[in-house]
């Protein structure tokens, strides 16, 4: 269990942020009292306990609940590199986060805020806004868990870019700076003024022009520009053709699949069905106005969809919809939740229902969340009752291209990076508490670069581990199927 035990535990019905009648001196003084059971100097320690769980084996025990023949994909991924098994294996790194020492302040947590997992997307407004994109983990949790996670990404990061010592540790530095000087702006800001705040990709494209190199900021302009024209249109071009006159999500078997193939004992009136039911459900998770929006559209196709490297073997779907033609698309993806990596050490979802988890977590979390988020439970292809969350599958998705990043560039990208995480801390959390509890001086910036490494050595054994029982045929790890 995490170090720090009790002051783990939430009171019941409380949010995360919740404050009580506590005055600012007094959550301050709170935050420095923290010091004494959890010193910021701790943070850098990485060290595995006795009696550390097998990650092998944790991976093996999520495959359990997976869809049997995409696991050996997964797995594939995760083999790649240190980084993609990284990604991957957040549930290892949550048994190991709670070994670590916690301040006791909690925060609605993203649970996987590597670096990958942030991005930018499109505001209801059409703007480009950059922040947290994946909340598959979320729960209420540690601060600390989540800053680490990032810290440990960026260095892994850099290693698979060839970077020294010294590049690593000043941009892990510099995130974590970041992050500690974001908390204290927040701090002194009111409640309103944290909440609306966001980062927009013009502001990155800035930080960009100024911080990295010329090469870097024209790469990183050239993401922004593809990722405009990254959404339900370009899905449609992609992902679906015109048979017979109507049009159909293409087979792409297996990381495309659809539904008719899937189902193949269901009549067409039968699978009709079955989608109505899906449909309905969600749509029942929505508010009025959303709910007016979704029925200007009709549903036309249903496939199963493998994505990402974590996801992959979760039962994950898109629905193509068309609304004033052919030409008018919405492209919702159906994304299985399961518990949170989280929750057998951060305490159980407030949720019955897992998806619901992850839209609140990501309402609470994100800038500006997507408009169709919702929520429901249903039978799937292969008769397993699960819970969903849904989402769009595209909305000008920007994603940066961490193997191409010099370190200048990965700098400033992680301090991007920790100044949304901050900012998303701060909505949930005492921002005044953890602020006081980091202080103004460096010594939590070092002690998290300093865990950084040390973790990075862990999942370079953790991953040669895993490669080896590849090798022996423990793990099942094949490429997709041409």
């Amino acid at each position: 269990m995490p170090a720090g035990g009790p002051q783990l535990t939430e009171p019941t019905g409380r949010a995360p942020g919740a404050r009580g009648t506590r005055s600012p001196d007094e959550r301050a003084a709170l935050g420095r009292a923290a010091r004494a059971h959890a010193p910021r100097s701790g943070h850098a320690v990485w060290e595995p306990p006795d009696g550390r769980e097998d990650p092998i084996a944790i991976l093996e025990r999520q495959a359990t609940t997976r869809v049997p023949e995409l696991v050996a994909i997964r797995h594939q991924r995760m083999a790649t590199s240190p980084f993609t098994f990284f990604r991957g294996a957040v549930a290892v790194m949550a048994a190991d986060l709670a070994t670590t020492p916690v301040s006791g302040l909690r925060v609605q947590a993203c649970g996987d805020a590597h670096l990958s997992n942030f991005g930018g997307f499109a505001s209801p407004e059409r703007d480009l806004v950059f922040s947290l994109n994946d909340f598959d983990e979320t729960l209420p949790g540690p601060w600390e868990w989540d800053l680490k996670r990032l810290a440990a990404s960026l260095a892994i990061a850099g290693r698979a870019r060839g970077f020294d010592d010294a590049e690593r540790r000043e941009v892990v530095e510099g995130a974590a700076r970041q992050y500690r000087e974001t908390v204290r702006d927040f701090a002194g800001r009111g409640v309103l003024a944290t909440w609306y705040a966001h980062l927009d990709a013009a502001a990155l494209v800035r930080r960009f022009d100024e911080q990295a190199e010329p090469a870097d900021a024209v790469a990183f302009r050239r993401s922004v520009d593809k990722a405009l024209t990254k959404d339900s249109a370009r899905a449609l071009a992609r992902l679906t053709e015109v048979v017979g006159g109507d049009r159909r999500i293409v087979d792409h078997s297996p990381l495309v699949v659809p539904a008719e193939k899937l189902m193949p004992e269901r009549s067409p009136a039968e699978l009709h069905e079955v989608v109505g039911r899906t449909m309905r459900a969600y749509r029942r998770s929505l508010t009025p106005d959303r709910r007016h929006l979704l029925d200007r559209y009709r549903y036309v196709d249903l496939a199963r969809m493998v994505v990402g490297v974590g996801s992959v073997g979760t039962r994950t779907m898109i629905a193509l919809l068309l609304g004033r033609d052919d030409e008018d698309p919405l492209v919702l993806q159906f994304k299985q939740a399961e518990a949170s990596a989280l929750a057998p050490y951060a305490g159980a979802c407030a949720y019955t229902n897992q998806g619901r988890r992850v839209v609140e977590g990501q309402r609470l979390l994100q800038a500006t969340p997507d408009i169709m988020l919702g929520w429901l439970e249903i039978e799937t292809f292969d008769g397993t009752v699960a819970d969903f969350y849904v989402r769009q599958l595209w909305d000008w998705k920007l994603a940066a291209d961490v193997d191409r990043m010099s370190p200048a560039a990965m700098r400033v990208y992680g301090e991007a990076c920790a100044w949304t995480l901050a900012r998303s801390h701060a909505r949930t959390g005492d921002a005044i508490a953890i602020a006081a509890y980091l202080g103004t001086s460096d010594r939590a910036d070092v002690a998290m670069a300093r865990f950084a490494e040390c973790y990075a050595d862990q999942t370079e054994r953790d991953h040669a581990a895993f490669c080896a029982a590849v090798a022996s045929g423990r793990v099942t790890a094949a490429p997709p199927p041409d």
